[in-house]
């Protein structure tokens, strides 16, 4: 009998504070820096996005995430026997957010964790991981996060960047299944765009060596994004020997909604079957996708038995792409 890995669970969590663009204008402009909701709505479709209090951190949101996720699962955190959270924002250099969530969630089984650095394709890329060892043997049921807090990482001094991020998380359990789950994966890197988007600060005896704030090149991102989501996209279609008709919904990284638009008109997909959430969460990087999904999910618009591409492609260069069957 085959094995699959099957969405049984989905949850989120969104920090309270919601910073509306012209909240974030009027911010700005005490920097001496001008945009309006208008610029920002034209250029990327955001209308707004959360940010995290000052003592929350990314294993916070994943942990409220985790737990509704859990809820929907109709499982306890004992039953987790493997934790994957993407992020890029970790609460520590180490341990890994993951070990920090365990503990929050009091799972004492000694159930191995580890975090995905990937940017924004981390959620596919852990999904992808964890699709993986269930389908080896090696897990049943896998908690499965994305949790970002990039307000930390943004210069409130470029206006081309420090609009497009908020914060947030979302989750998904994994479990071993006789029933189709996820069709096909498809992930790819291309390290020589390193410098296009990146936060190029380290450590290094006490002291942050380069820029610890986000830097990107937008341009080059949205030219380089829709190329590659599409091909990742058709890869994988094609390894479940499956059509773009087949597609119910496209839940894509919710980065910039020209972004997004591009990549289903390419898939010739309506506008009516992409998800988006970008307009109210902003770019959640990791979380986006399954924040995305979960807001699908829970309003109805996602069914059971319905096929959904999830892509995202983010800094490294990274993309990729899953096809499941939710």
């Amino acid at each position: 009998m085959s094995i699959y890995s099957r969405i049984t669970g989905t949850g989120s969590y969104l920090p309270p504070r919601r910073v509306t663009n012209d909240e974030l204008a009027a911010e700005m402009a005490t920097r001496g820096l001008e945009t309006s909701d208008e610029w920002i709505v034209e250029r990327t479709g955001i209308k707004a996005r959360h940010f995290a209090a000052p003592d929350v951190v990314a294993s916070d949101l994943a942990l409220e995430a985790s737990k509704n996720a859990l809820q929907a699962a109709n499982i306890q955190a004992s039953d987790i026997d493997l934790i994957i959270v993407a992020t890029s924002t970790p609460d520590m250099v180490f341990p890994s957010t993951a070990a920090i969530l365990q503990n929050k969630l009091g799972i004492a089984n000694g159930c191995p964790v580890f975090d995905m650095q990937a940017v924004c394709s981390g959620f596919v890329y852990a999904l992808t991981v964890a699709d993986s060892m269930i389908k080896s043997g090696s897990a049943k049921r896998v908690l499965v996060v994305g949790a970002e807090v990039f307000s930390r990482i943004l210069d409130f001094n470029d206006r081309t960047t420090c609009v497009l991020f908020g914060d947030g998380a979302g989750a998904v359990v994994l479990e071993a299944s006789d029933k189709p789950g996820i069709l096909a994966t498809e992930l790819h890197a291309d390290g020589s765009h390193v410098d296009i988007l990146c936060v190029p600060g380290n450590v290094s005896g006490g002291q942050v060596i380069g820029s610890p704030l986000l830097r990107m090149d937008g341009q080059a991102v949205f030219k380089l994004a829709v190329g590659v989501l599409d091909k990742a996209a058709r890869a994988a279609l094609e390894k479940a020997k499956m059509q773009e008709a087949d597609i119910d919904w496209l839940i894509p990284h919710q980065a910039n909604l020209r972004i997004m638009m591009s990549t289903a008109r390419k898939l010739k997909l309506a506008p009516e079957k992409v998800v988006v959430t970008v307009d109210q969460h902003g770019n959640t990087s990791a979380a986006s996708i399954p924040l995305a999904l979960d807001h699908a999910v829970r309003s109805g618009q996602v069914k059971p038995g319905q096929n959904v591409m999830l892509e995202g492609v983010g800094g490294g260069f990274t993309w990729g792409a899953v096809l499941l069957t939710m």
